[in-house]
């Protein structure tokens, strides 16, 4: 089974908001095939905590635009790695030193990726993903 058409349509919303804020390593794992709990997890750093909650607070707007509310959000307070779970899909968006040191990538690399629009992989959002995550 793989990722249903909405969690895609709200992970894509979710990293075009992170994109927008200038978030890092944008990346989109389809964790269907090895997760019941959820459908996608959504990958996104920035280099300091204010950055990291700009990004959160973006991607919840966009979200809340498209009719969800996270059902359950944490590390909010700290500003280092913050989960927003929206069921179908999971957003990871952490500081770059937490993003190197638990290197999620590695865990989900043989899980496919979904593709983004040219739009969030371009420029500053998707200029360094080989870095950290290999290939989109």
């Amino acid at each position: 089974m793989t990722a249903t058409d909405r969690a895609k349509e709200l992970a894509i919303a979710a990293a075009q908001a992170a994109s927008d804020k200038l978030a890092d390593d944008i990346l989109v794992y389809d964790v269907s095939e090895v997760f019941v709990i959820t459908d996608v997890f959504v990958l996104a750093s920035a280099p300091n905590d204010r950055q990291v909650k700009s990004i959160v607070d973006a991607v919840e707007e966009r979200l809340l635009e498209l009719g969800v509310k996270p059902a359950r959000r944490e590390g909010q307070q700290e500003g280092r790695w913050v989960l927003l779970d929206y069921v179908d899909i999971v957003v990871h968006i952490q500081h770059a030193d937490e993003r190197t040191y638990y290197a999620l990538e590695r865990l989900w690399k043989d899980c496919p990726t979904i593709p983004l629009p040219e739009s969030v992989t371009s420029g500053r959002a998707g200029g360094s993903a080989a870095g950290i995550g290999g290939t989109r």
